[in-house]
């Protein structure tokens, strides 16, 4: 199976969704009590489930239009959009460790990319031959 370039996206999106749930059960921690009413009541917390939840179908339909082997690195991009969002809505600071680990994971999602393609051109070849 080949994986669409749309699944790619859908899967980039769904970290989108989740890491905003990340950073909303964070928000909501500060607020939480351990009993029902504080937590039907802590809208962060609501809107941080609805949001993983929003994530977790966009990454099933994803995963049905690609290989898991490809698409699943990318979710790895949700370790950036946390770091980036906690810094904006959460007042953390990036250190330079958190840059490089961040390049890390850009260069390893690359590689992964070329390996595809590199797979889909060999598996093309063989499909001409015959």
């Amino acid at each position: 199976m080949k994986t669409k370039l749309w699944a790619i996206v859908l899967v980039l999106v769904c970290t989108i969704f989740t890491s905003i749930g990340q950073i909303l059960y964070k928000v909501a921690s500060k607020t939480l009590l351990l009993n029902i009413y504080s937590i039907i009541t802590n809208v962060p917390l609501i809107i941080g489930l609805a949001s993983y939840f929003v994530g977790a179908v966009l990454l099933i339909i994803a995963l049905r239009n690609g290989e898991l082997s490809v698409l699943y690195p990318f979710v790895s991009t949700g370790f950036v959009w946390v770091s980036i969002l906690s810094t904006r809505f959460l007042g953390e600071s990036m250190s330079m460790q958190k840059w490089a680990g961040i390049a890390v994971i850009f260069f390893g999602i690359s590689l992964i990319g070329i390996g595809s393609t590199k797979g889909s051109a060999k598996k093309n070849i063989k499909v001409r031959k015959k």
